[in-house]
Protein backbone atom coordinates (compact mmCIF):
# COMPACT_ATOMS: atom_id res chain seq x y z
CA UNK A 1 0.00 0.00 0.00
CA UNK A 2 2.95 2.35 0.88
CA UNK A 3 4.15 1.67 -2.65
CA UNK A 4 1.03 2.57 -4.68
CA UNK A 5 0.78 5.97 -2.11
CA UNK A 6 4.46 6.86 -3.33
CA UNK A 7 3.43 6.14 -6.84
CA UNK A 8 0.82 8.54 -7.06
CA UNK A 9 2.38 10.91 -5.02
CA UNK A 10 5.51 10.82 -7.81
CA UNK A 11 2.48 11.00 -10.02
CA UNK A 12 0.75 13.84 -8.72
CA UNK A 13 4.33 15.76 -8.55
CA UNK A 14 5.03 14.73 -12.51
CA UNK A 15 1.78 16.01 -13.18
CA UNK A 16 2.11 19.51 -11.71
CA UNK A 17 5.71 19.87 -13.12
CA UNK A 18 4.37 19.42 -17.10
CA UNK A 19 1.68 22.10 -15.82
CA UNK A 20 4.86 24.16 -14.75
CA UNK A 21 6.47 23.79 -17.93
CA UNK A 22 3.36 24.50 -19.97
CA UNK A 23 2.92 27.82 -18.31
CA UNK A 24 6.80 28.81 -18.61
CA UNK A 25 6.81 28.23 -22.60
CA UNK A 26 2.85 30.09 -22.13
CA UNK A 27 5.06 32.72 -21.19
CA UNK A 28 8.03 32.58 -23.54
CA UNK A 29 10.24 31.28 -20.92
CA UNK A 30 12.27 28.35 -22.29
CA UNK A 31 13.03 25.20 -19.88
CA UNK A 32 16.43 23.85 -20.27
CA UNK A 33 16.06 20.69 -17.49
CA UNK A 34 13.29 19.04 -15.56
CA UNK A 35 14.65 16.77 -12.49
CA UNK A 36 18.29 18.10 -12.86
CA UNK A 37 20.49 15.95 -10.67
CA UNK A 38 23.45 18.00 -9.21
CA UNK A 39 25.50 15.42 -7.56
CA UNK A 40 23.23 13.84 -5.23
CA UNK A 41 20.79 16.85 -5.17
CA UNK A 42 17.82 17.50 -7.89
CA UNK A 43 16.08 20.62 -9.46
CA UNK A 44 12.69 20.05 -10.40
CA UNK A 45 13.01 22.92 -13.29
CA UNK A 46 15.56 24.65 -14.73
CA UNK A 47 14.66 27.63 -17.19
CA UNK A 48 16.03 30.72 -18.79
CA UNK A 49 14.08 33.94 -18.57
CA UNK A 50 16.56 36.16 -20.87
CA UNK A 51 19.75 36.76 -19.02
CA UNK A 52 18.33 34.93 -15.95
CA UNK A 53 18.77 30.99 -15.13
CA UNK A 54 15.86 30.29 -13.21
CA UNK A 55 15.86 27.17 -10.67
CA UNK A 56 12.31 26.46 -9.80
CA UNK A 57 11.09 24.29 -7.09
CA UNK A 58 7.87 23.02 -7.85
CA UNK A 59 5.09 22.25 -5.01
CA UNK A 60 1.58 20.58 -4.97
CA UNK A 61 -0.74 19.12 -2.09
CA UNK A 62 -3.71 17.07 -2.50
CA UNK A 63 -7.19 18.49 -1.11
CA UNK A 64 -6.45 17.33 2.23
CA UNK A 65 -3.45 18.84 3.22
CA UNK A 66 -3.08 21.03 5.95
CA UNK A 67 0.09 22.76 4.42
CA UNK A 68 -0.05 25.30 1.46
CA UNK A 69 1.88 23.79 -1.69
CA UNK A 70 4.25 26.94 -1.29
CA UNK A 71 4.51 26.61 2.75
CA UNK A 72 5.73 23.21 2.42
CA UNK A 73 9.27 24.45 1.14
CA UNK A 74 10.91 24.70 4.59
CA UNK A 75 14.86 26.34 5.09
CA UNK A 76 16.50 22.80 5.10
CA UNK A 77 14.73 22.49 1.44
CA UNK A 78 15.99 26.25 0.29
CA UNK A 79 18.94 25.35 1.21
CA UNK A 80 19.33 22.40 -0.46
CA UNK A 81 18.07 23.68 -3.83
CA UNK A 82 20.11 26.75 -3.37
CA UNK A 83 22.83 24.83 -3.03
CA UNK A 84 22.36 22.73 -6.18
CA UNK A 85 22.11 25.72 -7.85
CA UNK A 86 25.40 27.11 -6.65
CA UNK A 87 26.87 24.22 -8.18
CA UNK A 88 24.92 24.36 -11.10
CA UNK A 89 26.01 28.05 -11.61
CA UNK A 90 29.51 27.05 -11.03
CA UNK A 91 29.77 24.05 -13.40
CA UNK A 92 27.49 25.38 -16.11
CA UNK A 93 26.32 28.63 -16.33
CA UNK A 94 28.71 31.24 -15.13
CA UNK A 95 30.92 31.51 -18.30
CA UNK A 96 27.40 30.96 -20.34
CA UNK A 97 27.39 34.68 -22.59
CA UNK A 98 24.23 36.52 -22.24
CA UNK A 99 23.69 34.88 -18.50
CA UNK A 100 23.96 37.72 -15.94
CA UNK A 101 22.59 35.91 -13.04
CA UNK A 102 20.52 33.09 -11.32
CA UNK A 103 17.43 33.26 -9.37
CA UNK A 104 15.22 30.71 -7.15
CA UNK A 105 11.85 30.31 -7.55
CA UNK A 106 8.96 28.23 -6.45
CA UNK A 107 5.76 27.19 -8.55
CA UNK A 108 2.29 26.01 -6.71
CA UNK A 109 0.11 24.03 -8.38
CA UNK A 110 -3.40 23.18 -7.62
CA UNK A 111 -5.62 20.73 -9.93
CA UNK A 112 -9.31 21.80 -9.17
CA UNK A 113 -11.91 19.42 -9.43
CA UNK A 114 -13.09 21.54 -12.59
CA UNK A 115 -10.12 19.66 -14.29
CA UNK A 116 -8.57 23.37 -14.75
CA UNK A 117 -4.83 23.82 -13.39
CA UNK A 118 -3.95 26.75 -10.98
CA UNK A 119 -0.19 27.78 -10.79
CA UNK A 120 1.34 30.27 -8.86
CA UNK A 121 4.70 31.43 -9.77
CA UNK A 122 6.93 33.15 -7.42
CA UNK A 123 10.06 34.71 -8.92
CA UNK A 124 12.94 35.05 -6.21
CA UNK A 125 10.96 33.21 -3.67
CA UNK A 126 14.12 32.62 -1.87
Amino acid sequence: MAAAAGHARRALGARAEEAVVAHLAAQGIEVIARNARVGRLEIDVIARDGPVIAVIEVRTRGAGSYVRALDSIDASKRARVRRAGEQLWRARFSRVRGVERMRFDAASVTFLPTGEVEIELVKAAF
